[in-house]
């Protein structure tokens, strides 16, 4: 992963009275078992999104430079606990980013993944709280894409498409409609523009599925590997580069899976010896050193 996530907090909070379960939220909770730390409370329409209390929402970080400016706030001082040493702006805006992107592409990832159905969230229906957790999501159910022989079908809010491919369209089409309006957002503080911040965006989509699945068993990271090849072949604009999996040979001739992200998340800026496993500056003998401590370990 890019620019470490916080070290875990206490429990988080729950938002607020569940809606009843969704098509989706069979994938939330599997993901949530396998990673605690990562929650999705799915809530009724007529609930408010949550806002206060350490909860933003993702519209008030695409629209308002206040709520902004209190979201970063928090990333400069854990980086100054963390590191006794203040991070560049942009990098501080880009470790924000990815702390809300990172969790936020897992809402349409995972039950693409684990279910075969691509739910929408604009920013209007989410809300992130990092705070206690240190990632709590919570959403307001909507519509959502299917196949045609899925028993979801028929579920108010379904709409089918016609194949695995068309659902891989829906996939990057929904992501993108909840990213834009955040990559404006964060941009201009983060000096990058376009292809950069979408590459940021491909990276955060193939590593949190990669991850979580790499939790549920080889098998499963397997199959993430090659879903995730087929969602961003490298020519799926707006997004930048492909999943770039690869295996390098370990000591014991063994392979050590990899693969080269498309951005740099800038750590090398508080830490330049410390840098990410699949970060475009490591090379492969670093790559294969980090490796075989994480596995030894």
């Amino acid at each position: 992963m890019p620019a470490p996530l916080p070290a875990p907090l206490p429990a988080p909070r729950s938002a607020t009275r569940t809606a009843a379960p969704s098509a989706v939220t069979a994938a939330y909770a599997r993901v949530t078992e396998a990673l605690p730390v990562l929650t999705v409370a799915e809530l009724p329409t007529e609930t408010p999104l949550p806002a206060t209390d350490g909860w933003v929402t993702a519209a008030d970080l695409a629209g308002s430079a206040t709520a902004l400016d209190a979201f970063l706030a928090w990333d400069d001082e854990q980086v100054l606990r963390d590191n006794a040493r203040r991070g560049r702006p942009d990098v501080i805006a880009g470790f924000g980013l990815h702390r809300y992107a990172w969790p936020a592409c897992l809402l349409f990832t995972a039950p693409w993944f684990l279910l075969r159905r691509v739910p929408r969230y604009p920013v209007t229906h989410v809300s992130y709280d990092r705070t206690r957790g240190p990632m709590s999501l919570a959403v307001h159910p909507g519509s959502f894409a299917c196949l045609p022989d899925d028993p979801a079908a028929d579920l108010p809010g379904a709409y089918t498409v016609r194949d695995e491919e068309a659902l891989r369209a829906e996939l990057r089409d929904a992501i993108a409609e909840h990213m834009e309006p955040l990559l404006t957002a964060f941009g201009p503080r983060m000096r990058r523009r376009g292809r950069a911040l979408w590459g940021m965006v491909t990276d955060e989509i193939v590593e949190g599925i990669w991850y979580v699945a790499e939790l549920l068993g080889e098998h499963e990271k397997r199959r993430a590997e090659h879903a995730l090849e087929l969602l961003l072949p490298g020519t799926t604009k707006p997004y930048a580069g492909s999943p770039a999996f690869r295996v390098l040979v370990g000591p014991d001739g063994g392979p050590l899976r990899t693969r080269d992200r498309v951005s740099c998340c800038m750590y090398y800026t508080l830490a330049p010896d410390d840098t990410c496993v699949t970060c475009p500056r490591t090379c492969d003998s670093d790559r294969i050193a980090k490796l075989t401590a994480a596995a030894a370990s």
